[in-house]
């Protein structure tokens, strides 16, 4: 029979047992090993039925099991030094504390995300975004900084996947009790479950509590609209992880935004947390933060609509992950109208001020859609992409939001994205890093990094390290195996027809790893273009080759559910079944396993849609070598010393499959020639593949510091968070008037502001022609209208031209005002132009609007440059070096 209802019974701890309870209820357990041993010691069939989960495990083991735990002393001793630790990790300085530049950091910081995958037994992540945001909550944990992180708390999570007897994704979509996760309810000072409130159209309301997970020092708020106050709409707002339609995902980006701001300053007041300075929207989905920031200095500090913007902008910190427009949540603008305004939420901001905040007013931009992003970068001062391609990528995708300037100009950074080493690196790896550099130092180098304590790999024996590869390589091909056999066993399978299943994979053979969510660019399928080929690489027999592959497909992509059904049935194929295999139900669990027993990760997107693509940063922390094409963190970071790249066919527009073609070939023939002859050599006395374990140590010893979540937190911190606290300090509210007033004057001023002209006084090129080391002095006359010299600055633009005369590289000089205002208000502008490279030269002149609390001179997206070029006298034109 079927419960009528569920709920929770928890067992009765005894007192010495106690701070079991703590210890389950912080997810420091899931990155620290002797927390996880500790429990396991519990009950070792129990841990094991848990699935590695403290919470669960608590709940199922029996009352005279605790009792004897109780009086065990020796568990006792080991429980009282891990408590220990737990609390001097949590209430002890670290690295942010002991900054030299402490008093200037920021004393609170409020992270956003849609989803955050911290681990397994909170399953609320679905890729790569959500595992980023874990990351950097357990990095910002590590380094003692005070962040706190916002997102939802999903019943159904993303979704659990299994196949169907042909290979297709099937979905399902299991509830999650709270009750029975890692959380706990936020509660007032009375006892009662915090909530926060959004008002709906027609009346209705938006009801959340505020589960609170402990992720080491870092509170993570988890709003859930599953309130019996709700109505049946509104309580499933939060039901599915991209889930629903466009109202559906509307209320959840409001509640995660407006809501989220709300339930960080609950927090505060109840905890006595230091009140974010630093807002930090983790894409676009929680840009309607913002609104509610505006919303509260309108009201609290009485700022008009336009300086509470400015205010907000300063302590803003926005950051892209998507490298294509179609990766961005757009919505009709009705529907936001909707939701905004008189009878609804925000109801005492403009709507059309709002509207415009997310309007796609540039060309080729579409004016019936609300742009998530495009609000986002609006609200930030500061925005920054995921690696150093694309921060290049996304200041072209979105450089109609800054007219008339260089896509190298757009204000949009990068801070190249990190991974959290201890929870990825293999115990096995760890245990090899303490013998050979010690506890401490193994510890401080996977959290924080130093190339020193890195280098110490390089002292590690070849054996050691070839020993290694293979214990990881086995336990991955047993993992394989029993994922195998309960997948067969789920699609309808006997057990009597999966003898073959023990033979899958072999713990001596090159292995190949492709783990990943399943969109189109990232081309699942690309290795099966030559499907003959790809079966002679996997059943050479002399150097066999052998892949496992993982994803998930959204679950409306059909698309993409075909391709794994594609990948299904050639693995399927009892040929090659033991050489190549695809693995349901990708997670956090199953990547833990797969990342250490690789020896190849591969990776094939199309150039240039991979944003960072960190699983290949996870497998080099194991020791696992990656085989990828340029781009994401591998274009910036890639050596022949440690890995492979994949030619791409870039220059063959919109020709798919040939590029597919050429670049699949390009991958077969790296393996063949490459990779497979590397990993078989055993040509020494030692017979060890010694190239290939010096490849495997290279990649750490390279890689090691820079893929660090450490390393990327700390960037964070210093090139984004501290500028941004140091603004919104600044920016109080009459300097936020005077800012939006300043804006005011200039954008209503610029359409008069012009060069009108530029002419070169001294060292003037002769013939087309100047010297290496000639400085020209450039006098330029310039219409300002009503603004002044203090409002703008005058720059001369240099460097090496190309056939279009358009400039490369260019370096900024400043000119400095030397006359003026004519009774035409146009002002003489002088300044020194040092010809310092050789080559085809180009210079020109532009004005831009300049403040103290201009983050950039872009920052308004407003230039003034020569509007034609005169190359006798007016602009310059090209200047050829000798």
């Amino acid at each position: 029979m079927k419960a009528i209802r569920r709920f929770t019974v928890r067992p009765v701890l005894p007192e010495p047992l106690l701070p079991l309870a703590d210890l389950a209820r912080n997810l420091r357990w899931s990155w620290h090993a002797e927390t996880r041993e500790l429990f396991q010691s519990v009950d070792p069939e129990g841990w094991q039925a848990a699935g590695g989960d403290p919470v669960r495990l608590l709940g199922s083991v029996s009352a005279p099991r605790l009792e004897e735990l109780a009086g065990d002393r020796r568990f006792l001793r080991r429980l009282a030094v891990v408590a220990a630790d737990l609390d001097d990790y949590v209430h002890g300085g670290r690295w942010y504390q002991s900054h030299e530049d402490h008093a200037e950091l920021p004393a609170g910081i409020a992270y956003f995300s849609p989803e955050f995958g911290i681990t397994a037994a909170l399953p609320q992540y679905s890729g790569g975004l959500g595992i980023l945001a874990g990351d950097h909550l357990k990095a910002a944990s590590d380094l003692g900084v005070p962040l706190i992180g916002v997102g939802l708390l999903y019943r159904h999570g993303y979704f659990r996947q299994s196949l169907s007897r042909d290979g297709w994704q099937q979905e399902h979509y299991p509830v999650l009790d709270p009750n029975e996760l890692p959380v706990s309810l936020l509660r007032d000072d009375e006892g009662a479950p915090a909530r926060v409130s959004l008002s709906l159209p027609g009346g209705r309301a938006l009801h959340a509590h505020i589960w609170q997970a402990r992720v080491g020092r870092v509170p993570l708020l988890l709003l859930d609209s599953d309130v019996e106050d709700n109505d049946s709409g509104a309580r499933e707002v939060t039901d599915r992880l991209y889930g629903g339609g466009s109202d559906h995902r509307l209320l959840q980006e409001m509640l995660l935004g407006i809501g989220g701001v709300r339930a960080v300053r609950a927090y505060c007041r109840i905890t006595g947390h230091p009140d974010p300075e630093v807002f930090h929207t983790n894409e676009g989905h929680a840009g309607f933060l913002g609104l509610e920031r505006i919303r509260e200095l309108e009201g609290e500090q009485g700022l008009g609509f336009e300086a509470a913007i400015e205010a907000v902008r300063a302590g803003t910190v926005f950051t892209t992950h998507t490298p294509v427009p179609a990766g961005i949540d757009r919505f009709e603008r009705a529907l936001v109208a909707r939701h905004f305004g008189p009878g609804a939420e925000l109801a005492a901001l403009p709507v059309d001020r709002i509207l415009e905040l997310g309007a796609e007013s540039y060309p080729g931009g579409d004016p019936g859609v609300f742009n998530m992003a495009v609000m986002g970068l609006r609200l930030a001062q500061r925005a920054n992409g995921v690696s150093t391609l694309h921060g290049a990528v996304s200041r072209g995708m979105f450089a109609g939001l800054w007219p008339g300037f260089d896509p190298a100009d757009v204000p949009i950074t990068s801070v190249t994205n990190g991974v959290h080493a201890p929870t990825w690196v293999a115990p096995e790896v760890v245990r090899l890093g303490v013998r050979q550099i010690g506890a401490g130092r193994t510890e401080d180098a996977l959290s924080v990094g130093g190339s020193q304590r890195w280098d110490a790999v390089a002292d590690i024996a070849d054996q050691e390290i070839w020993d290694l590869r293979r214990v990881l390589r086995e336990q991955l091909v047993q993992e394989v195996r029993d994922r195998l056999r309960a997948s067969w066993l789920q699609r309808g399978a006997a057990e009597a027809e999966l003898g073959w299943v023990d033979s899958v994979l072999d713990p001596d053979v090159l292995t190949i790893g492709f783990a990943r969510r399943v969109p189109s660019y990232k081309r699942l399928t690309l290795m099966l273009r030559d499907p003959e080929r790809l079966r002679a690489l996997l059943l050479d027999p002399d150097r066999p080759v052998q892949i496992v592959v993982a994803g998930k497909a959204h679950p409306a992509d059909d698309g993409g559910k075909r391709l794994v059904q594609e990948l299904v049935r050639f693995s399927d194929d009892p040929r090659v079944r033991h050489r190549i295999v695809f693995l349901p139900d990708y997670g956090m669990a199953m990547a833990q396993k797969l990342y250490p027993g690789c020896d190849v990760w591969l990776n094939n997107p199309l150039r240039p849609l991979e944003a960072c693509g960190t699983s290949g940063m996870k497998a080099a922390l194991n020791g696992c070598l990656n085989l990828s094409v340029l781009d994401g963190w591998w274009d910036e970071w890639f050596e022949p010393d440690f890995g492979w790249a994949i030619p791409t066919a870039d220059g063959l527009g919109t020709d798919e499959d040939r590029r597919d073609d050429l670049e699949a070939g390009a991958l077969y023939e790296l393996i063949e020639d490459r990779v497979a002859p590397r990993f078989y050599d055993r040509a020494g006395r030692s017979g060890l593949p010694v190239r290939w374990i010096e490849m495997v140590r290279r990649t750490l010893v390279s890689l090691g510091p820079k893929v660090l979540a450490g390393r990327m937190v700390r960037e964070y911190v210093e090139r984004l968070y501290a500028p941004a606290a140091r603004a919104h300090r600044t920016l109080d509210a009459d300097a936020a008037r005077d800012l939006a007033w300043w804006k005011g004057r200039v954008r209503a001023a610029w359409p008069r502001v012009t060069v009108e002209h530029v002419e070169a006084l001294a060292a003037a090129p002769v013939g087309g022609t100047a010297e290496l080391g000639a400085t020209l002095t450039l006098r330029v006359r310039v219409a300002l209208d009503a603004l002044t010299p203090e409002d703008v600055e005058v720059q001369a633009v240099a460097g090496r031209v190309d056939p279009q005369d358009v400039i490369q590289g260019g370096r900024s000089f400043p000119l400095k005002p030397t006359a003026g205002p004519d009774l035409e208000g146009r002002w003489m502008y002088e300044g020194p132009l040092a010809l310092d490279r050789t080559g085809p030269y180009g210079y020109t002149v532009r004005i831009l609007p300049a403040h103290p609390m201009l983050a950039t001179p872009a920052e308004l997206g407003l230039v003034a440059a020569p509007v034609e070029t005169d190359a006798a006298a007016d602009a310059g034109g090209g200047v050829l070096l000798r």
